[in-house]
């Protein structure tokens, strides 16, 4: 049937063309015999979950990790891209090496020596996005039943890559100082005792994802100094460092590993420039450096060299510092109108860390809230947040979630607050009713 004859039901006059069936079975259980055991016990991104959601335009979302791209200068974009179109066509539109674009690597490095921490051009990779830096370690490292370590709550967008390689993941608490180094000690010996002694650690120590806290110099030290003595792995991941509110920037993991190798250090441009760029970076020795190239072979290949370009005649023509700074004075702007919408229309028993960089922040409920049912509540008043079940692997966090605070305006995020103490105020009240006097 030509589309000539089809009903045009929009009143316009346009023909309206046939709708293509949908591929596949009714019998879709046909393929879960042949799916394989990677693919049947990975588990899907809390965020990934809720994009589809929080892309209406009538949903406030405090869910996502969404920079403000509207900080990006368009004149630059625009003159960054003229200039591709110019003198780099070719080669932007062409195949790359695995390991990225020699030009691009040493400028990271330059970038990294910014914060203190030397890295040789040979011993970086470019990755598709700090996503792919995270997938690749853990590939890299983790066979199945392999026992890992991780901040309890750890990077919800983690939980994917470790549930699809099968680790075996401990939490290891967190206060306002980070990581609990002393109970990691007691962690990894009753693990090794046990005859499962950690391979690695995953760890955020810059205002942590879903946290926002810190982790402390002293416990920095401590880490690094029992990772040498026992031998574990520590894979730093650092995409938050420079977003920085308050305080004193602190040395890297990577920096107080001193380059006995013991740290593996990923970072990213989506926080400092842009998400949509998806350029990522590894920072590893080269035995582990070869093996994680072969991995990205078997992925994609090589990273976009499009973006790679861009990224690298950004860097060449303007002063990453001065956007970064743009960007901090508007999220720090943003982070003080959570904290001060939290302290209005959230309920006493409710605490929140105080993050002084970052995107994110944690709030605890009491316990008899289950934020997975109370996300249902919240999206019915148009607003979400990420359930902090969504950021274990062994059942916690149900009385918590994470809030964005870099994604939406000052007023919005406000707004977007009261909606969910609304919801939260409505679980205290009928909490109090059932249990009358008990708080």
């Amino acid at each position: 049937m030509s589309t000539s004859d089809v009903t045009d039901n929009t009143g316009t006059g346009t023909p309206v063309p046939p709708q293509t069936p949908l591929v596949g079975p009714a019998d879709a259980a046909r393929y879960d015999s042949r799916f394989s055991a990677q693919a049947s016990c990975t588990t899907s991104s809390a965020m990934r979950d809720l994009m589809a959601i929080t892309e209406k335009a009538d949903i406030i979302s405090l869910a996502g990790g969404l920079p403000d791209t509207e900080t990006f200068p368009r004149e630059v974009f625009d003159a960054i891209t003229a200039e591709i179109g110019t003198d780099f066509l070719a080669s932007s539109l062409q195949y790359g090496p695995t390991d990225g674009m020699g030009e691009l690597r040493e400028l990271i490095a330059g970038i990294m020596a910014d914060e203190g921490a030397v890295a040789r051009v040979d011993d970086i990779m470019i990755t598709t996005g700090g996503q792919q830096a995270i997938d690749l370690s853990i590939r890299t490292f983790v066979n199945r039943g392999d026992t890992v370590l991780a901040e309890g709550p750890t990077y919800p967008g983690a939980v994917p890559c470790l549930t699809a390689y099968g680790a075996d993941v401990t939490h290891i608490p967190m206060d306002d100082d980070g990581m609990h180094v002393d109970l990691l000690e007691e962690a990894y010996a009753r693990l090794a005792n046990d005859g499962r002694p950690p391979k690695i650690l995953y760890t955020i120590p810059n205002f942590q994802n879903p946290t926002g806290v810190t982790m402390s110099l002293e416990r920095r030290q401590r880490l690094v100094e029992f990772a040498h003595t026992v031998g574990l792995l520590i894979i730093e991941d650092n995409p938050y460092g420079m977003i920085r509110f308050e305080g004193e920037a602190l040395p890297t993991l990577f920096e107080l590993d001193d380059g006995a190798g013991w740290v593996v250090y990923l970072s990213t441009f989506s926080k400092i420039l842009a998400p949509g760029i998806r350029v990522g970076w590894v920072v590893a020795p080269p035995q582990v450096l070869r093996k994680m190239n072969l991995g990205k072979q078997a992925a994609d290949l090589c990273s976009s060299t499009l973006t790679q370009r861009f990224v690298t005649e950004y860097l060449k023509r303007n002063d990453y510092r001065e956007h970064v700074a743009r960007v901090n004075s508007l999220y720090r702007g943003r982070r003080d109108a959570m904290l001060a919408a939290l302290a209005t229309h959230f309920p006493e028993p409710a605490t929140w860390t105080r993050p002084r960089g970052g995107l994110f922040l944690w709030a605890t409920l009491p316990d008899f809230i289950d934020t997975t049912a109370l996300q249902a509540r919240a999206l019915e008043r148009q607003v979400a947040f990420v359930p902090g079940a969504a950021a274990f692997l062994d059942g916690r966090g149900q009385n918590a979630m994470r809030l964005n605070f870099s994604g939406v305006p000052e007023s919005v995020i406000t707004e977007g607050i009261s909606r969910i103490g609304e919801a939260v105020n409505e679980f205290c009240a009928l909490h109090e009713a059932l249990n009358p006097g008990r708080g």
